[in-house]
């Protein structure tokens, strides 16, 4: 089974109407996914379709609306067309002619949102030489990849997914636990088991961060937090790093002394998998928050919601006492991606730690919602702000907060 569009690289058709979006998107698939006609405007909603492109692998393809289309319908046409934008890893611009005022706007566009994209000139078979004075035009003053193509006969495709795959920035990989963790140090993680945790297993992260303890040689004690007290005066030195759940991470600070680093599971993954300086900076947004205002508790899977659940229950109870104002809260769950319509209304989203998500798709939510302008920060670095802890849970990973 391929992977859920939350797990894809997106890329959106683009182009005016009539220039052979549709015609590209079946040649560039070798399905017939798209509508084909000679009028103008046959696309009216963008169209998805999910693919292995080598050698990028599993990604989304976006066939859209024309951005020239006219009349009031085809203004809400082009509004879909470019709601699309707003979660595209790449763009795909199709022309048939020399650069005019709308394939300029597109490119205003791309620039704007930070999305890389290649231009396609489509219709070679038709165009003749002159698709490479095209070709040439758009090189001279888009300064990115072009590339001519028969998508009738279904030439010119052989380097596309190449090029694509190189102009898509990757996601570094970052470790889990700090730098500063060597062979022989000791960490200690605080493991709350409480209604949430899963009978006869630890979750995600914590199971992360005792095989990253151990990869660097340092030795993992486990605990939960009314022992922890108890397991620190044990030990016969201090250890270098305590990790906890962020739920107990205010007994957990009165607990740890102030010359051992502290820091939470929830603000590691926030590295590991997101911006975590985007999250910081967002969560000050807290302070903004007024009434009426919606605030999105965004969930990175599905599951059943518990009594006291901390993204769908604690989270908007504390943030209705710290604010004290009414707000409306709405919650998104799930792997995929979601559409602009769903979250353009928010303020602020609250992000889970996302220990199910890959940090591709971490980052895509982040992209968008940076596009957006819609700050997003994480449930780890909500509660820590919240109980005036952030200052030292941030500090092992070298993050100064500026007050």
């Amino acid at each position: 089974m391929l992977p859920t569009s939350g797990f894809r690289k997106h890329i959106s058709i683009v182009g005016r109407r009539n220039v052979g979006k549709s015609s590209f998107m079946n040649a560039l698939t070798g399905q017939e996914i798209s509508i084909v006609s000679d009028t103008p405007g046959t696309t009216t909603d963008p169209v998805h379709k999910a693919m292995e492109l080598y050698p990028l692998g599993p990604v989304t393809l976006i066939d859209t609306p024309g951005l020239d289309d006219v009349g009031e319908l085809g203004e809400k046409r082009v509004e879909k067309a470019i709601k699309a934008f707003y979660k595209s890893d790449a763009g795909i611009l199709v022309v048939d002619d020399f650069p005019h005022e709308y394939e300029m706007k597109i490119k205003k566009l791309f620039d704007e949102l930070e999305i890389p994209f290649i231009v396609v000139v489509n219709k070679s078979d038709i165009l003749g030489e002159k698709a490479n004075e095209i070709a040439k035009e758009y090189e001279k003053i888009f300064s990115v990849p072009v590339f001519v193509v028969s998508s009738l006969g279904r030439q010119g495709f052989e380097e596309i997914g190449k090029t694509l795959n190189s102009i898509i920035p990757s996601d570094e990989e970052i470790p889990f636990i700090p730098d500063f963790i060597e062979g022989g140090d000791l960490v200690v993680l605080v493991v709350p088991i409480d209604l949430g945790a899963p009978k006869g297993r630890l979750i995600m992260p914590q199971v992360h961060a005792i095989r990253e303890v151990l990869d660097k040689e340092a030795v993992a004690i486990v605990a939960k937090e009314r022992e922890l007290r108890y397991t620190l005066e044990k030990l016969n030195e201090k250890p270098k790093l305590v990790i906890t759940d962020s739920q107990a991470v205010m007994k957990v600070d009165s607990d740890v002394p102030e010359d051992v680093y502290l820091t939470t599971f929830s603000i590691l993954e926030s590295r590991y998998r997101g911006d975590i300086e985007y999250f910081v900076e967002s969560v000050y947004k807290i302070e903004e928050l007024k009434d009426g205002d919606t605030v999105i508790i965004m969930e990175g899977c599905t599951h059943r919601p518990l009594t006291e659940d901390i993204g769908r229950v604690k989270i908007p109870r504390w943030l209705v006492n710290h604010t004290g104002a009414n707000l409306n809260f709405k919650v998104w769950a799930g792997v995929d991606m979601p559409e602009y319509e769903e979250v353009a209304d928010a303020k602020l989203v609250i992000h889970c730690g996302g220990c199910v998500n890959t940090r591709n798709q971490i980052m895509r939510r982040v992209r968008m919602f940076k596009r957006l302008g819609i700050p997003m920060t994480n449930y780890g670095i909500v509660i820590s702000y919240m109980h005036g802890v952030l200052e030292r849970v941030l500090k092992p990973l070298g993050i100064v907060v500026e007050k």
